[in-house]
Formats: structure tokens, sequence, C-alpha cells
């Protein structure tokens, strides 16, 4: 059960697939990573010390979740019963699912996977091989689109020995792949249906209902002071049934382009939610959008600024005979 007569293979579908044009995090995307681990060796062994593990790791993201993570690292500092240094190397093939959403900046991951050691004492022939089944936890913290820091412990079942080892590791990496700021998601609102043409007799007055519901930072959770706003524009639309609308959401200027695109998306669904499943209005009657931080309306160089611009707006307009 070795890994080593697969790395090429591995290695080359990875180099190949980074020079695809993709979203940072997103699917396609590539992640080049240094760590350092601590190696809680088993009993079995019979190793006087843990070990302190070096290496580097390169990623493949299948989807916006999951990645396939090959990694390799070299044991330092562990010693022997008889105090000569042990000296090796682990080779492993690991497949991590991330939760929350591709450009967030926090990331939490479990991983699950194969790791073949082969470990000795120096100046002896003898080595010790062992293949483990891995499985384990952690979580990355995006500081920018491509950088990031990560953190995670990993359980290691000795296959061949039957032992259980822990390996807590810390890491610094990129990510590759595009990073251009994408444009805003619009869904195409539905055409009103046209009103009858009045008689001359008959003028149209225009009226308007307008919506604008404030964000906590970093939020996308409707606060329950604006229901009742959100309300006064349902009842509107079911009073003029020809009418639809478009939630667009937006955000300040605080974090990268990629995450408040995604919050304001986030931000526009949760109004549009309210609307159709709170208070009724028919959902293809509602579209949402969002504009991430493209579009302020005041200073996001100030606190009040900036909290003006967190917000979802809308506005719905009916011809009615005076």
């Amino acid at each position: 059960m070795k890994l080593k007569n697969t790395l090429g293979v591995v290695i080359g579908s990875l180099l190949a697939t980074s020079s695809l044009s993709v979203l940072a995090q997103g699917q396609g995307a590539v992640e080049v990573e240094g760590f350092a681990k601590k190696e809680m060796f088993d009993s079995a062994r019979d190793f006087k010390n843990n070990g302190n593990l070096f290496g580097g790791s390169i990623g493949y993201y299948l989807t916006d979740d999951v990645e396939l993570r090959l990694a390799y690292d070299e044991v330092h500092n562990a010693r022997g019963e008889d105090g000569r240094n042990i000296k090796g190397s682990n080779t492993a093939l690991d497949a991590l699912y991330h939760f929350n959403n591709a450009g967030d900046a926090l990331r939490p991951y479990v991983s699950a996977g194969f790791s073949d050691q082969s470990i000795g004492q120096s100046g002896r022939g003898g080595r010790n091989g062992s293949t483990f089944a891995n499985i384990g936890g952690g979580a990355k913290y995006y500081f920018t689109d491509n950088f990031y820091a990560r953190a995670g412990v990993e359980a290691q079942y000795n296959i061949d020995q039957g032992d259980t080892e822990w390996a807590p590791s810390v890491g610094i990496g990129m990510n590759f792949g595009g990073g251009s700021k994408p444009a805003p998601v619009v869904v195409a609102a539905v055409e009103p249906t046209p009103e009858p043409v009045a008689a001359a007799e008959e003028p149209l007055e225009l009226v308007r209902v307008e919506l604008d519901v404030k964000f906590d930072f970093d939020k996308a959770q409707v606060k329950p002071e604006s229901y009742g706003d959100i309300k006064n524009l349902a009842d509107f639309m079911k009073q003029y049934p020809q009418t639809t609308t478009v939630v667009e959401g937006h955000t300040d200027s605080k974090g990268s382009d990629t995450y408040n695109q995604k919050l304001s998306e986030r931000r526009a669904s949760a109004v549009r939610d309210v609307l159709v499943n709170q208070y009724g209005v028919d959902a293809a009657r509602v579209n949402a959008a969002g504009y991430g931080e493209a579009r302020p309306v005041a200073d996001n160089a100030t606190d009040a600024g900036r909290a003006v611009n967190r917000r979802v707006e809308a506005e719905v307009e009916a011809q009615i005979k005076q």
C-alpha cells in the first residue's frame, strides 16, 4: 500500500491544470503551502521523543469546496531509545472538504487520505516503512484572495502496525488562479405586464415605494427593525400584482473584492427570502442582484459612511388612475 508510484502522475496533472483562468479558491485553483508538523510517534516503534516535520504541499480544487492535496515532509529531531537520530520522510495524498463559501476569509475544513512513511536511525541500514490512513481537520484564514495561513491536526492510523499517531501542523500558502474582480451578478427581472392604455380623459398617476435595508458589518441577516419596511413593499406589490422588482445588495469597502461581491449577493437574497417566504410575494416577481462595494452612496473612509453603504435597495412603481 505505497503511494510513491502515483507521485509523477498526480504532480503532472496538478501542474497542467494550474494554467486555467479561474477565480481564487474556486474550482480549478491551485494552492501551494509550506508547513511544519509535530508528530507524536506511537509507542510500538520505541522512539525516545517526538519529531519535527517540515515540508510542502500542492493542492488542486476539483470543485469550489473539494481539494486534492499532495504533500511531502522530512523528519527532524526524533531520536531512538539508544540516542541515535531518526531520519526519514513522509508522502501523503489527501482530499480536503472546505466549509463556508469560496472567497470567504475563514474556511474550516476536514481531510482524509493516505500517507507513506520511511524512517530509520542514522548510521544503520534498517528502516521502518509504514502506510497510514489519515483523517483530520482545521481551518484556513485568507488574508487576501491569494495568501492564507492554516492550522490543523491529523490522526494517523498505522495500517502496518495497528497504532495511531497524532500530528498538529501549521502552514503558510498561496492560492493561484485568476483573482480578477468578478462582474456583478444580476438576475434579469421579469418584464411587467403592460397596463392597458388609459383613455385621454383619465390621466394616470405614477406611485412608487422604495426600500433601504441596512446591515451590520460583515453580516447578511435582516435586522428585526427592517421587517416593517419590507412588509410595506410586499403589501404594495400585492396591491399592484403587475409589478416586479430587483433587490440590490451592497457592501462597504472593508474586505476583498471577491468576498464583498458574495456578501452583497447574500444580503440581496436574504431580503428576497423575507418578501417571498414571509410576506407571500410571488417568487417570479422578485429577483436579487449583488454589486459588492462598486456602488457606494457615502464616504467609505468614515464609520458613518460605511454604515450607510451596507445596504439592500429596491423600488417598485405602478401607474394608477387619478
